[in-house]
């Protein structure tokens, strides 16, 4: 075979183990080659020493020397393979992914280097020679190379797109001017993209200013739910020390339940063993006595038995133990009077619990002022705008649209849409009264069902003892007492209408999972005057804050 006909190729001479052009080849006794480093290093770890190739194990670990010949021939490929690198590099490129190729090139295509608008084809550095000597080829459009040529085209005259029609948005040629936008405003391609330019320009300021507003509520989000989380660890950690104070009072007071029956049942138990001792002692001398009163009778002698009478023991001392008794005792009550006393407890503790929880909602407290605007003709307001009261005559008033015609409402200025917010109104000395929130669109010229699906939430007093919370359907509540002042919060998120016995820190009633989607405004109600029997206003108090 002649030399000329021995090619070599680049996997002849890679190492099985690092798969790359062998490094001080070396040849083990099979007949292997690796790198000298790889197969030193995969001995040095594996043992008994094998070929990696064909699994062959050696006794003794071969002693290898570099194959002179093979190492020569890979220098040999090296060189050339760096030659052929540097004869390539000065060549044309190669077109790389996101690169326009040339249209001509066949096999391996080279990068385009100009595309033209006539021939829709583009062209590598060698291809384009024509279009920059031949005269006839001259004359064609010629532009940086880009892809889909044909979307370049107008469709219908097959001319270059070259005009912008700012009436129909579209890009034109020069037929499309005289035929079919005559009358149209027409600009260069590089005066309609200006203007889009100038266009975008403005969107992409208003889609940061959109994101800016949207990273400002994400980080408003993210501090709700961080506080929301402080708020249920607060309220976790007061529940936890609330019902840990609650569990030791009952288990305490069961201990001293316990320990009273247990005290009273050991005096018993005493008292039993005492009474059992002395009859059981009484007992021993009476039957020792009835012993000898037996032996004494036994006897037959007359003489016998007079002459040893007298040395009978007289009778020994007994208790008369007609009235003693040991009487089980009733524990009747007991248990009764320590649920009465825990119940007290508790109680205690609960209100403690209120007085904290009221302290907390007390700090959202808003300054109210009502609305002369809003106000039914027949309620007078005073001058500050903090009460009112129902008057038997009307006054004459403007029938203005905020203003209710029907119903004796009035509601204050401020309006709510988000957060928290808490006022206590004074009703000390009412037959009945209205209070809570309404929204913004509740009917203030008809009849209003007080209803939270119609816009209020609210509770009241009837007949002076009558409170009721308008749900649906309404709740009537049961009071030990009657409220002088009423606290009202709302948590607007949340969803949450609650009032309270401010005096008594009590809870009166809540609206939970409420839905608001409008403003929120207080609402009041004095009711009719009923001829001086109503006639206390509703009065917005200050809180009086208590450390």
């Amino acid at each position: 075979m002649s030399a000329a006909s021995c090619v070599h190729t680049e996997d002849q001479f890679l190492c099985s183990i690092c798969l790359d052009l062998f490094t001080d080849p070396v040849s083990t006794p099979c007949g292997h080659n690796f790198c000298k480093t790889c197969i030193t290093d995969h001995w040095d770890v594996k043992v008994p020493y094998d070929c990696p190739n064909c699994k062959e194990v050696f006794i003794r670990r071969p002693e290898l020397k570099v194959n002179t010949f093979i190492s020569e021939i890979v220098a040999q490929f090296r060189q050339s393979a760096k030659q052929e690198a540097s004869s390539s590099s000065s060549k044309q490129q190669v077109s790389k992914p996101g690169e326009v190729p040339c249209d001509v090139c066949t096999g391996t295509k080279l990068k385009a280097r100009k595309s033209c608008l006539v021939c829709l084809a583009s062209y590598c550095e060698t291809h384009l020679e024509p279009h920059l000597t031949m005269t006839g080829l001259k004359r064609h459009q010629l532009m940086d190379p880009v892809e889909n040529l044909e979307g370049r085209m107008c469709e219908k005259h097959n001319n270059p797109l070259e005009l912008f029609c700012k009436n129909d948005q579209m890009c034109v040629c020069m037929m499309c001017t005289i035929l079919d936008h005559k009358t149209h405003d027409v600009v260069p391609l590089r005066e309609g993209y200006e203007g889009k330019k100038v266009e975008l320009g403005k969107t992409e300021a208003e889609i940061q200013q959109m994101i800016q507003k949207r990273r400002l509520k994400l980080e408003e989000f993210k501090q709700s739910v961080e506080l929301s989380k402080k708020n249920a660890d607060r309220e976790m950690a007061g529940g936890v020390q609330v019902f840990s104070a609650l569990m030791e009072t009952v288990e305490r007071r069961l201990n001293n339940l316990m320990d009273t029956i247990k005290e009273k049942q050991r005096e018993t138990e005493e008292q039993a063993e005492g009474f059992i001792k002395e009859l059981q002692q009484e007992i021993s001398e009476l039957e020792k006595r009835s012993s000898e009163v037996k032996k004494l009778s036994r006897y037959e002698d007359h003489l016998h038995l007079l002459q040893n009478i007298t040395s009978l023991n007289a009778a020994p001392p007994t208790k008369n133990w007609t009235g003693v008794g040991v009487h089980p005792l009733s524990y009747e009550g007991t248990v009764v009077r320590a649920v009465k006393q825990l119940e007290e407890t508790l109680s205690e503790q609960m209100k403690k619990m209120f007085e904290t929880k009221l302290k907390r909602v007390q700090q959202y407290e808003v300054d109210l002022i009502l609305d002369p605007d809003t106000a039914h003709p027949a309620l007078i307001l005073s001058d500050d705008g903090k009460q009112v009261h129902h008057s038997d005559e009307e006054k004459n008033l403007p029938d203005n649209p905020e203003r209710f015609s029907y119903h004796a409402v009035v509601l204050s200025k401020q309006s709510f849409s988000s957060g928290r917010f808490y006022f206590e109104v004074q009703v000390k000395g009412k037959k009945m009264w209205d209070l809570g929130v309404a929204r913004k669109s509740i009917n203030r010229k008809g009849q209003i069902t007080a209803s939270p699906q119609k816009g209020l939430w609210i509770i009241w007093l009837r007949n002076e003892n009558e409170y009721k919370a308008c749900a649906d359907p309404r709740v009537r509540l049961s009071l030990q007492s009657g409220p002088e002042k009423v606290g009202v919060f709302v948590d607007y998120e949340e969803g949450l209408v609650s009032f309270y016995d401010v005096d008594a820190a009590a809870l009166i009633y809540s609206f939970t999972g409420c839905s608001f989607t409008e403003n929120l405004y207080p609402f009041f109600e004095p009711c009719p005057n009923d001829g001086g029997i109503n006639s206390a206003p509703l009065i917005i108090s200050p809180v009086r804050h208590t450390e």
